[in-house]
Order: C-alpha cells, then structure tokens, then sequence
C-alpha cells in the first residue's frame, strides 16, 4: 500500500469553502497523516507541493485534487476509509442543495424584488462582485462587499454610484460588520450599546468590540467601509456616509474611526468633516506616532465616564533564548499595529497578513482555511534565528469553528516562546475561554490585547539587547 496518494478529478469544480469541510473530514480519518482536496489553482498547488504532494504537470485551476498521507501504523483500509469519506463529504452540499423548500433568488435583482431595500451583503468572486453590487445600488439597497481582489477603479465607482444615492459601500473586502445588532461577515457577539464604529479594517473592528465588551460596553452599528477607503484613490468616499450616518444616529453616543495607516491628505480631509459633526468622534488611524486600538479603546471608556479594566493575560510564554520575531496574522490589522508597535520598540521583525490579496486568490480567508499559516509556523519554528512566534486568533461568526484544535498542536511542536492574541467575546460561538484555556496548555501566552501582546513579544525576543 502506497503511503501517499494523489488524484486528479478533472473539471470536478467544488466550492472554496466546501472543499475546506471535506480537508477537515479527511484529516480526520485515523491513520491519515496529513491530507489536502482542493482545485489546482496555482496557490493551492503551491501549497500541495510544500505539503509533500507531487500534482501532476496539466493539472489545472478546474481540476480537483484529492492528497492524502498515510501514517506509518496506518492499516490496509486506511486509504479506501480516507476516499470513502472524502466521497461522502463531498455529497453532503449537495444533499442540502436538493433538499431545499424553494428555488432562491439567482441574482441580486431578483432577489431584491421580494425584499426591496434590505441590506445586500455580496460574498463572490472578485471579478464578479462589482455587477452584483451595483444590482444592488440601482435597486436603492446599501451594499456590503465582503468580497476581495476587487480593482480599486471598481470600488470607485461603486462609491461614486453610492455617494449619487445617499446609500452606503461597505467594501470591497469588507470582513466585518454590525447593522442593527445583527453581525455580517466575520462577527464578534456583541451587546447593544453607546459606541459606533466606522472601520476601514475587519480585524481592528473586531479588536475594538472585544475590548470594549470586556469593559461591558456594547455597540450601536459598526460599519465597515473596506481597507482601502482612506487611501488617495478612494478618498474616504464611505467613511463620511458612514460617520454622517452615525452622527444622525439617536443611540450613539460616541463614535470610533478606525484604520490601517491612511493617506495624510484623506485624513486631514476626515478631520475637518468630523469638526462638523455633534457626536464626538475619536480617532484610532493608526501610524507612527499613533496611539494603539487598546489605547483608542481606554480613550473611549473615558470619553463614557467607564473605568478601564484590566486586560486579560492567561498562560506564560516558555522561556527563550531571544532572537528574530515573526509575527504571523491572519488579520491585516492586527499585523500592522504589531509591526508598529515593536519598530516603536526598536524591533525589526518579520510580520505576514495572510489575510492579504495574495494568500486568498483562489482559497477561502485564513480566519476559515488556517493551512497556509499552519504550514509557514512549522516553517519558522525550525529557523535557528527564530526567538519568539506572534500570533492571532480572530473569533466570531464566520471563523473556523474551533482554531485551538489545529493550532494548539502546531504551537506544542514549536521549541521557541509563542504569544497569541484571542479576538473574541465570550458570547462568541468558539467558546473564548475554550480557546484561550487550549492554547495556554499548549504552551502559548495568551492576551486579549494585541498591542500588549505585541509588547511582551518584543520583549521575549531580547528588546533591550537590540535583539531582532
């Protein structure tokens, strides 16, 4: 019996998020080492090949492949209970696909006719999002793109369209939002209450529920406008609809503005608009110099006459011998605000966003598909110069059901001192404490902070000696 086995399923197209349920069923199988089914786009095959699968050559992005390992104590039957569960993982979307009641809606116009000026939340291909977008513009709908690889001329545009109707862009690649109490995208549980959020970034968004939650202070809206809303080319377009929206807004007493770095002659722009405005708006645009989200977040409390608690630390790092810091993200604020956090520090490290365009072309986000990230830890973890491992876990709706499972192992397997920030609430459906107690037995810190998180990282790496 062959201890690796590849298959090729030509022209069997299978959805990015299905195919990662179908990954999990295999590797669950006992005896299965290690196993991957995915279509052969280049990133995947890339990551076949890091794996230890050979693809054959004319493989292509239409074709299918089934990758499974076997272990060394795996039995005569491993492989053929490994492809029967693949086969019947792979039936189950299409088991609820016919079991449905009613035919759907199969474009956004049509589905618009029997809910006329709901939200629409659009979740395709970059290069279909921009027609089902502006579907749902034309039809007087506000519109969230949770959808990435967007051309920014696209998101123009849209914004341009928008800004002509008095509706509202949330994106492209917007990950995050809360209307109404109800949570889109990548979510955290959160409770009614004072503070609005505009967020030209998911995981800063999602940073700021989390800490504000664990002060007890719930949201009114937080809406995201996409990561680039605030660069030159975009202008700030949705933040205004977004901050005017708010300001209007009889249940917000304060508004947090929140984003990657942005481009100065759009932030000083911001800032005159906000002069405008009688709900106070605090700022959290990050950039040399700027206060942190866990600073902007003690900003707010204070702002609403609410003590700042202490925020939570469980679990310490192992002992290291200094060295090089990596941090690797799956959220892209998150990374920034480390990576600005240990420059400040005087820290030169290596920080990923594998949430970035690059890393999700052809696969689901990594808050959903951990793969790439799994596979780069176990990557640096076996570098010499490596001192220390910055991690996040970013919880909420939408994410990976249960991140500890997959990562905890990885982190026991590493020599070097781990420090993960969980983004979470205790209401969030991965259980936060389950999470948190999980990482810690594996050896991790574990801070409800990023900022902090990032702090004590560098200083695990050897700050003080000039350490990188």
């Amino acid at each position: 019996m062959s201890a690796v086995h590849v298959e090729v399923r030509p022209g069997a197209y299978a959805d990015s998020v299905a195919l990662l349920d179908v990954s999990r069923v295999l590797q669950d199988v006992s005896g299965v080492a290690a196993g991957q089914v995915a279509m052969a786009t280049a990133l995947n095959v890339d990551v076949l090949t890091t794996m230890g699968f050979t693809v054959p050559d004319g493989t292509g992005p239409n074709d299918l492949v089934v990758a499974v390992r076997l272990a060394p104590d795996a039995d005569d039957g491993t492989l053929e209970r490994a492809l029967a569960a693949v086969e019947e993982a792979l039936r189950a979307p299409a088991r609820r696909t016919s079991e449905a009641a009613e035919e759907p809606p199969h474009t956004t116009a049509s589905a618009l006719r029997l809910a006329p000026g709901a939200l629409v939340l659009v979740s395709v291909p970059g290069a279909s999002a921009f027609v089902e977008a502006v579907d749902a513009l034309e039809a007087g709908s506000d519109v969230m793109v949770f959808s990435d690889n967007v051309p920014v001329a696209q998101e123009v545009a849209l914004k341009r369209l928008a800004a002509e109707r008095d509706l509202l862009v949330m994106g492209p690649d917007c990950g995050t939002a809360v209307v109404g109490g109800v949570g889109l995208g990548f979510a955290n549980a959160v409770a009614p209450g004072p503070v609005g959020i505009v967020a030209a970034s998911g995981t800063g968004c999602q940073q700021l529920l989390a800490l504000l939650d664990h002060a007890g202070v719930g949201i009114s809206h937080a809406l995201g406008v996409g990561g680039r809303d605030l660069s030159a080319e975009v202008g700030g377009a949705a933040t205004r609809e977004a901050l005017r929206r708010l300001d209007a807004d009889p249940a917000t007493e304060v508004v947090v503005l929140v984003s990657k770095p942005p481009a100065d002659e759009v932030a000083a722009a911001l800032a005159s608009y906000v002069g405008e405005l009688t709900t106070p708006v605090g700022s959290g645009l990050l950039g040399p110099g700027r206060r942190d989200l866990t600073a902007v977040a003690e900003a707010t409390l204070a702002q609403l006459g609410r003590p700042v608690p202490a925020w939570p630390v469980a679990g310490r790092a192992r002992q290291g011998r200094g060295g090089r810091l990596h941090g690797l993200f799956v959220g892209g604020t998150l990374c920034t605000e480390a990576r600005l956090v240990a420059e400040a520090l005087g820290v030169d490290g290596s920080f990923t966003d594998f949430g970035d365009d690059e890393y999700t072309r052809g696969r689901a986000h990594p808050m959903i598909d951990p793969t790439l990230r799994l596979e780069r830890l176990a990557a640096v973890g076996a570098l010499p110069e490596t001192g220390v491992v910055l991690l996040d876990v970013v919880l909420g709706h939408g994410a990976e059901p249960d991140p500890a499972a997959r990562l905890a192992p990885a982190i026991r397997a590493l020599d070097q001192p781990v420090v993960v920030t969980v983004v979470g609430t205790s209401r969030d459906p991965q259980g936060r404490d389950r999470q948190v107690a999980a990482l810690v037995e594996a050896g991790a810190e574990v801070h409800l902070s990023n900022a902090r998180a990032a702090r004590r990282a560098v200083q695990l790496a050897g700050a003080a000696g000039g350490a990188a």
